[in-house]
């Protein structure tokens, strides 16, 4: 199954950062979020990747192109102009990358993608987000509640604390960055029928997935959730990207399953390629 991820708007929350770079390349450790979330899909099974670019696509495509001979050991021969690799550290990827438009919307970008995702089931992400969220249980609630797409649903923590106060203006209970008000929001990590295409119009660069398309698939009663309760995070500011950096350094970062607790102190940067 092929998973969509959508990688090419201009991330202008964390300008500090993109100014320079396309927001998927913005790095956690020493590498790009992308590749986090292209781990955190390959750790279970899925290995075929559409990544649909715009802003800053070279940097994207450059990386990848460039992966393999970045990650091996090499003996370059100046003089023959050979070069031997003698060991790799390389995924088990395919991956396709579309340049979709710089400004092209979501909806837009992903009516552009559907000749290489064909007439089948395919998952859906933005290159922004970590999560601890098992695929497969997402894939399955997806098959038994029979719309053309799921969505899945989070209630992210709060960004402040929460006190409960009495009448007399006393502080009963006080906390810490309290979980959201009960509302569901999307998490942004969909699985979709090839259905979902016939909702959006061809070729209109401002077509925005997550407004009309998403609430017509709604209102005809094919839009479902699944309620997720774990870890989810997204890096939309420069203290977003702190907090998950932080969690990477510690050996805590939820989201890294493919290696064994602990080991993350003692990796190149937290991370095993």
């Amino acid at each position: 199954m092929k998973v969509v991820i959508l990688a090419g708007g201009l991330g202008t929350r964390l300008s500090e950062e993109t100014e320079m770079r396309p927001k998927p390349m913005v790095e956690i450790g020493d590498m790009p979020i992308l590749w986090h979330i292209m781990k955190m899909y390959s750790h279970q099974g899925f290995n075929d990747f559409i990544i649909l670019t715009g802003y800053k696509s070279h940097m994207i495509k450059d990386f990848f192109i460039n992966y393999y001979a970045h990650y091996s050991d090499l003996t370059v021969d100046l003089a023959a102009n050979q070069v031997s690799v003698h060991s790799h550290r390389s995924e088990n990827w395919k991956v396709t990358i579309l340049y979709t438009g710089r400004d092209t919307m979501t909806g837009g970008r992903l009516k552009r993608a559907e000749n290489y995702i064909g007439r089948e089931r395919f998952m859906l992400t933005y290159g922004d987000g970590v999560s601890d969220l098992d695929f497969l249980k997402l894939l399955s609630h997806h098959e038994r509640t029979g719309g053309l797409a799921t969505v899945t649903a989070v209630q992210p923590a709060g960004r402040f604390g929460s006190l409960s106060i009495d009448s007399a203006d006393g502080v009963s209970s006080f906390r810490e960055k309290a979980g959201g008000d009960g509302t569901w929001m999307s998490g942004g990590f969909f699985v979709m029928e090839p259905g979902v295409f016939d909702y959006l119009p061809p070729d209109d660069p401002d077509v925005i997935l997550e407004d009309k398309p998403l609430r017509r698939l709604a209102s005809d009663g094919k839009l479902n959730a699944y309620r997720f309760q774990g870890y989810w995070k997204s890096m939309d500011t420069l203290w977003d990207k702190m907090q998950l950096t932080d969690l990477l350094a510690s050996g805590q970062a939820p989201w890294v399953k493919w290696q064994s607790p602990g080991m993350a102190r003692h990796t190149r940067a937290g991370l095993k390629l």
